[in-house]
């Protein structure tokens, strides 16, 4: 696939090296500027798939730009960030504005980042070429769904309703899993503002970078009913929590008794994650078997698949969201294609699904014909 790109950057060493970057990895470098207002008519002159974006620059600010894009002539943007705590919000801003991705720029070591072929920048903007840009338009979120549904079909249809309880319990006996790459951030928002305070606990792995999952979470935690935090060793997985993994570790499920906790621990990258969705899925199937659910959705790659499948094996209920939903359609193809899904489902229909706990699992794994 041939993928064009543009580089917004105000640092002219920074706009060379990208440009280098991406022309070694086979992307067309269309053109580059200074900040939004040079780079509008070389734009329009000749359009990208892609748009490699800073956030912070002169005249016009990263965010006010992509609305303009995203308003104008909705095109796939990769957003290039110093990894800072202090911008991780005004990134994550940027993904719930309609950017794909983000790719950090350290502070120390630059160049030495820029001319690095593994640091992620061609495969981001690889992946957002292919991306479905029209699903991360900011749109109005459904309101949250009530804390028990029926055991109906794999797709509910009509209204829900059960008594809203008011306090979280001591003890989890479900767990959910969910785990997602690119577009995610935007899909995990729309799933948990559906969720009550009373759902299961909820462990999430989402690829992005260490600076940024804290924010994420924070982020998350002031949208929706549940808790949401980045997760720490040992933290208890409750009803009505969501625990993150922070971005540059592993997290794992633990069990003692009838109690759940994570395990946060360093390690090699797994499907050239960490965290990896592979490792926390099949952390669950081995401590939580039956007793979990689990979705896989949107994002590049693979990461995911197996474990999803260990899950589906050990008698949890697994899901894969639809391609139509999908702003990237790789991880959930990967596990429709090994029969680790014993469903597949749009994205509006996850939380619902989710909530059915009571509903039996589906351990034949080959009843799913790949796809």
């Amino acid at each position: 696939m041939n993928v064009s790109a543009f580089i917004v950057d105000d640092s002219a060493v920074v706009r060379t090296h990208l440009s280098q970057l991406l022309q070694r990895g086979g992307i067309q470098v269309l053109g580059s500027a200074s900040d939004p207002l040079f780079a509008w008519p070389k734009l329009c002159a000749q359009w990208p798939d892609v748009i490699v974006l800073d956030v912070e620059m002169p005249r016009m600010d990263g965010i006010s730009f992509l609305r303009r894009i995203m308003a104008e002539r909705p095109t796939p943007v990769v957003m290039c960030s110093t990894l800072t705590a202090a911008g991780a919000a005004t990134t994550l801003q940027a993904l719930a504005e309609g950017a794909v991705s983000i790719v950090t720029k350290p502070k120390l070591g630059l160049r030495d980042f820029l001319q690095d072929e593994s640091s992620g920048l061609v495969a981001a903007v690889r992946a957002a070429a292919r991306a479905n840009v029209r699903l991360l338009a900011p749109q109005a979120h459904p309101a949250a769904l009530p804390p028990a549904v029926p055991a109906v079909s794999a797709v509910p249809t009509g209204p829900l309703a059960a008594p809203v309880a008011t306090a979280l319990a001591e003890t989890t006996d479900h767990v959910i899993a969910l785990g997602s790459s690119t577009g995610g951030v935007h899909a995990i928002e729309t799933l948990l503002r559906q969720l009550p305070r009373t759902a299961p606990g909820i462990v999430i792995v989402q690829h992005m970078p260490p600076a940024f999952t804290a924010a994420f979470a924070a982020r998350l935690d002031g949208l929706c009913e549940v808790e949401v935090r980045e997760a720490r060793d040992g933290d208890r997985v409750l009803p009505g929590r969501v625990l993150i993994a922070p971005g540059g570790l592993h997290m794992q499920l633990t069990r003692s008794g009838a109690r759940y906790a994570v395990s946060v621990r360093d390690g090699p990258l797994v499907n050239r994650h960490k965290p990896s969705v592979d490792v926390l899925f099949r952390s669950v199937a081995a401590c939580a078997g039956a007793n979990a659910s689990a979705a896989i959705l949107t994002g590049m790659g693979d990461d995911g698949a197996r474990g999803l499948l260990d899950m589906r094996r050990a008698g949890a209920r697994t899901a894969a969201q639809d391609e139509a939903s999908c702003v990237v359609y790789g991880m959930p193809r990967e596990a429709v294609r090994l029969g680790a899904a014993s469903r597949v489902l749009p994205l509006l229909g996850i939380a619902a699904w989710l909530l059915q706990t009571g509903e039996a699992s589906d351990t034949n794994a080959s009843a799913l014909q790949a796809g």
